[in-house]
């Protein structure tokens, strides 16, 4: 059942959490001039393929690709976990990415 719930089922639920999320996280921190956001996008998408956070992964894949990171650098990225963050994380990961790579309508999920 728990399954079946989206993140904008919990921000509806819990408005502060949405807030927080919009306002601190995506507002203050990914604004931060320390970093670029394609950047923070290579870490984000490090980070979550590493704690196997698959529903989380994919939206930051997708974020990652807007923000200027190519396909080949998420495979290279992919495959540099595999030996850090262990074999199965990174091919939870290659799942998303073939998963976000063919809603991009390039041809890569065959």
């Amino acid at each position: 059942m728990a399954d079946d719930i989206t993140p904008a089922a919990v921000y509806e639920f819990i408005p502060k959490f949405g807030q927080l999320r919009d306002e601190v996280l995506f507002g203050d921190v990914w604004e931060g001039p320390e970093l670029s956001k394609r950047d923070r996008s290579l870490i984000t998408v490090a980070a979550l393929t590493a704690l196997y956070r698959t529903d989380e992964l994919r939206g930051h894949m997708q974020r990652a690709l807007a923000n200027g990171v190519t396909e080949d650098e998420l495979k290279g990225l992919i495959t540099h976990l595999a030996f850090y963050a262990g074999w199965p994380n990174a091919v939870n990961a290659g799942r998303v990415a073939i998963e976000v790579f063919g809603d991009n309508d390039n041809g890569s999920a065959s």
